[in-house]
């Protein structure tokens, strides 16, 4: 089972939609759970919990000040829809990735409630550095594997 788990984690990948990862790796479409949601994908959570997110975020941020749907949508365009980001994740984490020193929000009006722009700190550049530099190596493994599955696949 965990053969089979680190292969369907290896599927996952930015160098091919979601669905062709899936079917590289014999994982079945997403099927809604018992309360009607659909199931966690098993293909993306391992790149999760290795920090994929916190990268994502520094890595936009850094770009460009940007707010919370804004990367929610551009989370979901890079990924080709394989990390699906929702408001209960991504906003904890800009108000940790703050709270840390990493970003710098500000509101676009401050005498009212509106879009609170983050923009990345010198600190939060050097954590982008050092995610990127973790992360790095899995993400070449990972799109080694999905090319060796897309070649062996014909």
């Amino acid at each position: 089972m965990a053969g089979s788990a680190r292969k369907a984690s290896q599927a996952a990948t930015e160098v091919t939609s979601l669905e062709e990862a899936r079917a590289a790796a014999d994982v079945p479409a997403e099927a809604p759970s018992e309360t009607g949601r659909s199931a966690p994908d098993p293909l993306i959570g391992d790149l999760r919990r290795a920090g994929l997110l916190p990268l994502l975020v520094l890595h936009l941020v850094g770009e460009s000040p940007t707010y919370g749907n804004q990367l929610m949508d551009r989370i979901a365009e890079l990924t080709r829809g394989a990390l699906a980001v929702n408001p209960n994740t991504m906003y904890p984490l800009l108000r940790s990735l703050e709270a840390r020193g990493l970003i710098r929000g500000e509101w676009e009006h401050p005498e009212r409630r509106s879009r609170r722009f983050y923009r990345c700190t010198p600190e939060g550049r050097l954590e982008r550095a050092n995610l990127a530099a973790e992360l790095g190596p899995r993400l070449d493994r990972i799109a080694a594997s999905i090319e060796s599955i897309r070649s062996e696949l014909g």
